[in-house]
């Protein structure tokens, strides 16, 4: 047994002794939900012309506790998941691949069924908590949780938020392991491409609400032997009318090489996103975006750009390339990996070196037209500028790809199926046809989910 778990599974067992204290049990909250995913990835065209297409159904379990009584509470929070594959499967299902819904058997098969349990114990002193255990799933602009397919991606560690000082939110931690969305085993921490993981990522940051419309965010982040990197962000939102506002967004992010990736060492190179490096394998980037958001009514319409700095691509927390074994053995298959940037999209993500991204939406929410609980959406993206990977014909060049994504989402609002909803997503990606490892895509998404709370 791990000896983070033993730990963990002797404070639940002095939790326990406590759960009768005024808070723990009164304040709990429990809940099951249900996904059903049917999805579909169409590979069109070059050597990974393939179609995946493939339903599962995923069961999570939350329990939530509240705190104990005394000058420091303590709690519980723990949660359970598990999934089934339904039918179909991938032509070339690999244990490493990012893009599965379903994990991969030994002989490259899909399973029947995956299943993992986590467990964070927390303590909270007035405004502060802390919260430890192997079920966290931060939504940071330095780590955001991956939950775009059927389970929920989680990391182990500790992470700290405050709120003793008004108008200010301060986080800090420290995480160790994480396990994928589509995976029942837990790996090291790593970035696009590398072979080899990290035990350690630290980060810190705060966002400062300077007025009621006014956000202003920083926060530092450190993937030991991998990155170190810097983020800054506003976010105001000027209310023209009761129901018409304008919304700014600004991001900006500063990487840099750290450790064993600075060194070049092997297995910690970062591949750029398959695209162009100064100095190919090493982190080094800076890439800002703008969003605008005008909301009238149930109408939302956003317009923005991104750049991405010349000397390398963006870089994020991404374990789909990790080997066990200390990079000797086989990929864990923890690929999956969502980023805070605007171009984070259905199928491409606009990240390689030099990538200026023009991007669009229109949104519209049905409960303004007497119909509550429809939403649709529909988004375009267009990315120029992007340079040709050193080492290959395309060095020296440049190159453009576009992304056009469509959702439409019902929840029920009323009687025996209230709370059930449906998802449907389609996009379509298009890259130059010489661009390295541009796939030209469609996928489509159908989900339904239902939440039954216990307490």
């Amino acid at each position: 047994m791990k000896k983070s778990t033993l730990a963990l599974a002797v404070t639940v067992g002095v939790l326990a002794q406590q759960a009768g204290a005024a808070g723990f049990l009164e304040d709990s909250k429990a809940s099951v939900s249900s996904r059903t995913l049917y999805f579909d990835n169409n590979v069109r065209e070059g050597y990974r012309a393939s179609e995946q297409e493939e339903t599962a159904t995923g069961l999570k379990f939350d329990y939530i506790s509240g705190f104990t009584q005394g000058t420091v509470g303590f709690g519980l929070d723990a949660q359970a998941v598990v999934g089934f594959g339904l039918g179909g499967g991938i032509k070339h299902h690999n244990a490493g691949s990012a893009n599965t819904v379903v994990p991969a058997d030994t002989d490259g098969s899909s399973v029947d069924s995956w299943s993992r349990v986590g467990a964070n114990v927390k303590a909270r002193f007035s405004k502060t908590e802390l919260k430890v255990g192997n079920a966290l799933a931060p939504n940071l602009p330095i780590l955001v949780s991956n939950d775009g397919r059927l389970l929920p991606q989680a990391f182990e560690g500790g992470i700290l938020t405050s709120k003793d000082l008004d108008n200010v939110t301060f986080t800090a931690g420290q995480l160790t392991q994480a396990i994928g969305r589509a995976s029942s085993d837990w790996g090291d921490l790593s970035v696009n491409g590398a072979a080899k993981g990290s035990d350690e990522f630290r980060f810190a940051g705060a966002d400062w609400k300077v007025t009621k419309d006014l956000t202003l965010q920083y926060y530092f982040a450190n993937l030991e032997d991998f990155y170190k990197q810097h983020f800054l962000g506003l976010v105001h939102v000027y209310q023209i009318a009761d129901d018409q506002s304008f919304k700014t967004d600004l991001r900006y992010f500063n990487s840099s090489s750290d450790g064993k990736n600075d060194d070049g060492a092997t297995g910690y190179a970062f591949n750029n996103n398959n695209g162009y490096a100064k100095k190919p394998g090493e982190v080094d980037n800076s890439t800002w975006s703008a969003m605008f958001t005008y909301t009238l009514g149930g109408n939302a319409f956003m317009v923005g750009h991104q750049q991405v700095g010349d000397d390398g691509g963006f870089v994020n927390l991404n374990q789909g390339s990790v080997r066990k074994d200390n990079g000797l053995g086989s990929l864990d298959g923890n690929g999956g990996a969502s980023f805070y940037l605007f171009t984070d999209s259905m199928i491409n993500q606009f990240n390689r070196a030099g990538t200026n991204t023009t991007f669009g939406q229109y949104s519209y929410d049905f409960a303004k037209a007497g119909i509550p609980g429809l939403k649709a959406a529909i988004a375009y993206l267009h990315g120029d500028d992007i340079k040709g990977r050193q080492g290959t014909v395309n060095a020296g060049r440049e190159f453009s790809e576009w992304e056009r994504d469509m959702r439409i989402d019902y929840v029920i609002q009323s009687g025996p199926l209230k709370g059930f909803g449906t998802t449907v997503r389609h996009g379509s990606y298009r890259g130059d046809a010489d661009l390295l490892n541009s796939t030209n895509a469609d996928q489509t998404r159908v989900i339904f989910n239902y939440t039954y709370n216990f307490m």
